[in-house]
């Protein structure tokens, strides 16, 4: 039986704008990671997936909802809770360039967590730890007394996962890690995590807004828009029949490599603009860019349900109490790379 490692209950994070407004990052969130395995978390920027993971880390505080770890409430830990917490959840940031102090040499970045939580009593310990860390992520010892400025992208997000594995984690949240890199230098790195995750066992929070590698890496997938959480299945079955009419319009964009079949395929274009989080639309959030929306959908929010087994989707299309046509959503049927 799967062992829940970490489970996200009705998460909700505003942000207040003065005045009197709210920015409404997430709204109402609920899904949960199995030991091992690898979640991804996609949508477009500003959906709020880089918000649920740095409030799951505590790095934000919560507005409403639950988030537990191994049992226990994370906005809730003491001091020394809070302290073991950390040491078992790491995360991986978006900039290679930007979570990296320029001023400390790869050595002193990759040493600090282990000197704050007191791994490593003495320096020979800690240095050869450190050199460990530096090939286990493809890098060598020799990189160890230079400083950020002298690698590339690709070399700066090993350091930075070097740094996340330096206190033997169980659960890392990989906030989009390979957004700012180049698309070969992308591969390398997604194929790193996964060999990473083999070996040690370690559960993965994957954040991203490319569809198509989060495939590549991800067990179960949810997709985010506008704060809210549309659909939830495992990677396999999303691509094969992808429910929600958004992510249908997500894969839709993804290039598939037949000429053939790529020519033949149209893509979903979603019309108007992504609505602000601070007013977002009533009912269902995607209404006003939705090729099939109703009248329903403008007054009623959709209930986050089962469609099929482990399939989860919020959309009044899959609404057995509403009374509307059979196979109304094949109007959005698309290729969808295999």
């Amino acid at each position: 039986m799967e062992e829940k490692i970490l489970q996200v209950s009705n998460l909700t994070k505003y942000f207040q704008m003065g005045k009197g407004k709210e920015l409404q990052a997430v709204n109402n969130v609920t899904f949960h990671v199995n030991r091992g395995e690898t979640f991804g978390l996609v949508g477009e920027s500003g959906c709020g997936k880089s918000t649920i993971g740095r409030t799951i880390m505590g790095l934000y505080e919560k507005t409403d909802g639950d988030v537990f770890y191994d049992g226990g409430n994370v906005h809730e830990f003491e001091t020394q809770e809070k302290f073991t917490f950390h040491r078992n959840m790491q995360m991986i940031f978006q900039d290679p360039y930007a979570s990296l102090n320029p001023r400390s040499t790869v050595k002193e970045v990759i040493a600090e967590p282990m000197e704050v939580h007191n791994i490593h009593k003495t320096k020979k310990e800690l240095h050869d730890r450190i050199f460990q860390l530096l090939e286990e992520v493809g890098l060598s010892r020799d990189h160890a007394n230079r400083y950020p400025h002298e690698f590339s992208g690709g070399q700066r997000q090993r350091i930075g996962i070097a740094r996340a594995l330096a206190l033997n984690p169980d659960f890392i949240i990989a906030d989009e890690p390979i957004s700012a890199l180049d698309v070969s230098v992308q591969a390398q790195v997604v194929n790193l995590l996964k060999e990473l995750q083999m070996e040690k066992e370690i559960t993965f929070l994957f954040i991203a807004h490319d569809l198509s590698m989060v495939r590549q890496i991800s067990d179960r997938i949810g997709v985010m828009y506008l704060g809210n959480l549309v659909e939830l299945a495992g990677s396999d079955r999303l691509y094969e029949n992808p429910l929600h009419p958004y992510t249908k319009a997500l894969l839709s964009a993804i290039p598939i490599p037949d000429p053939d079949i790529e020519d033949k395929r149209e893509r979903i274009i979603l019309e108007g603009e992504l609505p602000s989080p601070v007013d977002p639309p009533s009912g269902c959030v995607f209404r006003t860019r939705c090729p099939v929306a109703m009248e329903v959908c403008s007054v009623v929010t959709p209930v986050w349900q089962e469609v099929e087994r482990d399939h989860y989707v919020a959309c009044h299309l899959y609404d057995d109490t509403l009374n509307k046509s059979a196979g109304r959503h094949s109007e959005l049927d698309v290729a969808i790379p295999k």
